[in-house]
């Protein structure tokens, strides 16, 4: 039964005027029917003139094809029928139809015009119950608005429940859109998140192998044995820059789920990793120093080891700069490194240089400042701004000469 009722609503949903027209038609044809003398039976007054009682008929069947979508209309025209009815005394069955427009108006239209809608559809009422006394007046009245409130109060629960209803198939819909766009932002911000470890990656390593290089052909011709060193170097650079890289495409690949038995895992860098991170530049020919100031475990009273994913941070924004400084700084530049790790939890990096190649690095002094072009810099202001940090890019202030790189974190941030 639930079924059938259900592919009839969809039924009626589809075609309205085929039900309505039908419904309209059997209304018709019943209203004829009591016309033609059944009407008597409980007439107030059985002389009422025939072709009047055909026309009320009428006028109380026809107009119901627009019942759902002009209900108030509807009983507007009904309610000269239905006074003629009770002042008359004809007493037709047909004037109860006006219940059925009033269901509709409880369903469809403000609870202010329902009222009115309800004291219009009492007056005729009134006048037949005035008019043609039968037993004391109340027995007349009361079951009508009775009837009258039970068809409203129908009319409303039917209203309330297709609203809440709709409210839950809405709010259905704006949680999937919202499950869909949280998706998208979470694969964006992955896709960012993978552009950002490549290029560290690539452009780092790029850069190493491009110094050691550039030193091994210098070497070759006068120090056969640095040229070899250096060749070796290279080869060792490139296993590692390879090896990163197919652990970063390995998590991006769709075929399959990395497990430890299909992909090679190992742990991100790390503060621990900056010695192997500056050997690995004084190789590639950059000389440069590394300053470490407190310790990380005792950072801040409370502050506990520095999380991993501030530790990836500062290396990767200390990795970037000794890349630019490898890219860009020029011939007989030097560089330092100091890492400073407060007493109120923050860590502080700064990546100095020595070099003049300022103009393909030039930058804003300040992580809030117009994004630079280079996928570098924007990388680099990216891990800073998800850490709510500072990061401060530009050349030294005078009399010193070269660049500057400083980064600051302060405690317990968290992306």
């Amino acid at each position: 039964m639930h079924r059938l009722g259900e592919r009839l609503r969809a039924f009626d949903g589809r075609h309205p005027l085929y039900w309505d027209l039908h419904l309209t038609a059997l209304m018709v044809v019943a209203a004829l029917v009591d016309a033609s003398g059944g009407w008597r039976n409980v007439a107030f007054d059985p002389d009422v003139p025939v072709l009047l009682v055909v026309v009320m008929s009428l006028v109380f069947t026809v107009p119901l094809v627009w019942r759902r979508s002009r209900p108030l209309a509807v009983l507007a025209m009904m309610l000269p029928a239905a006074l003629v009815n009770a002042w008359t005394g004809a007493h037709l069955q047909a004037s109860h139809l006006q219940l059925l427009v009033i269901s509709h108006i409880a369903l469809r239209l403000p609870l202010r015009t329902l009222t009115w809608s309800g004291l219009a559809f009492l007056v005729p009422v009134a006048v037949g119950a005035t008019r043609h006394p039968v037993g004391s007046w109340d027995q007349q009245f009361a079951p009508t608005l009775y009837a009258l409130l039970l068809v409203a109060l129908l009319g409303l629960t039917v209203r309330s429940r297709r609203e809440h209803t709709a409210s839950l198939v809405e709010r259905a819909r704006r949680l999937e859109v919202e499950r869909d766009q949280q998706a998208q932002l979470a694969a964006a911000a992955e896709r960012a998140r993978i552009a950002r470890e490549m290029h560290d990656i690539i452009g780092h390593n790029l850069s190493v192998i491009t110094g050691l290089a550039d030193g091994g052909a210098y070497a070759a011709a006068g120090n056969p044995e640095r040229a070899a060193q250096a060749l070796t170097a290279i080869g060792t650079t490139s296993r590692q820059a390879l090896g990163e890289l197919r652990r970063v495409l390995d998590v991006m690949r769709d075929d399959a789920t990395p497990t430890p038995e299909t992909a090679e895992l190992s742990p991100q860098p790390a503060l621990a990793d900056l010695h192997t991170l500056v050997d690995n530049v004084r190789a590639a020919g950059l000389p440069v120093t590394l300053t470490v100031e407190g310790e990380a475990e005792e950072s801040g009273a409370a502050a506990g080891p520095v999380n991993a994913g501030r530790q990836l941070a500062v290396y990767r924004v200390v990795q970037e700069a000794l890349t630019n400084t490898l890219k860009h700084a020029g011939p007989g530049a030097t560089a330092a490194v100091r890492v400073s790790f407060g007493d109120d939890g923050t860590i502080t990096a700064e990546v100095t240089d020595t070099g003049t190649g300022l103009a393909p690095r030039t930058g804003s002094d300040h992580a809030a400042d117009s994004v630079h072009t280079g996928r570098g810099l924007a990388g680099m202001r990216e891990r800073t701004a998800l850490y709510d940090g500072t990061l401060e890019v530009g050349p030294q202030r005078a009399p010193e000469a070269g660049w500057r790189v400083r980064l600051r974190l302060p405690k317990d941030a968290t992306p």
